[in-house]
């Protein structure tokens, strides 16, 4: 029967390589540090990607709920990565144009979906680079391009 944790004044480089191989069985740190998950996210690991709109769909929601929530597949330019991005609200949809370059950003639950939209997990924070939200209150327009 061992005694549990090497002690002793010549111990420290067993103690902390071992501390160093055993983080990686803990879920979060995994998913923190680990190239796999970086390659499995689309964004590669930003917070925020540029996208070319490729068309304007619409997302059912899940049950109970019944709506179409107003959304756009994008392309992102830094790897080609197509996505589904939310377009946050009402009648924002108009403000985008196929072809248009808009910034995606997260959801805001760390890669999940949000709400009762299925499978989409960014949503578009601006759009021929200028703010949504500002676009919407009608503080700015949108540049003729």
């Amino acid at each position: 029967m061992g005694k549990g944790k090497p002690s002793g004044i010549r111990a420290g480089r067993k103690l902390r390589n071992h501390r160093r191989n055993e983080r990686w069985s803990s879920k979060p740190y995994n998913k923190a540090h680990s190239v796999d998950h970086m390659k499995a996210n689309p964004m590669g690991g930003s917070t925020m990607s540029k996208g070319i709109v490729l068309e304007k769909i619409g997302l059912e929601a899940k049950q109970p709920n019944s709506a179409i929530r107003k959304g756009v597949r994008v392309q992102l330019i830094k790897n080609g990565k197509k996505i589904a991005a939310f377009v946050p609200n009402d009648g924002c949809l108009n403000f985008i144009d196929e072809n248009d370059e808009v910034l995606i950003a997260g959801f805001g639950k760390r890669g999940k979906s949000k709400g009762d939209i299925p499978g989409c997990r960014f949503k578009v924070v601006k759009v021929a680079g200028v703010a949504l939200l500002s676009l919407w209150t009608g503080k700015k327009e949108k540049p003729r391009s």
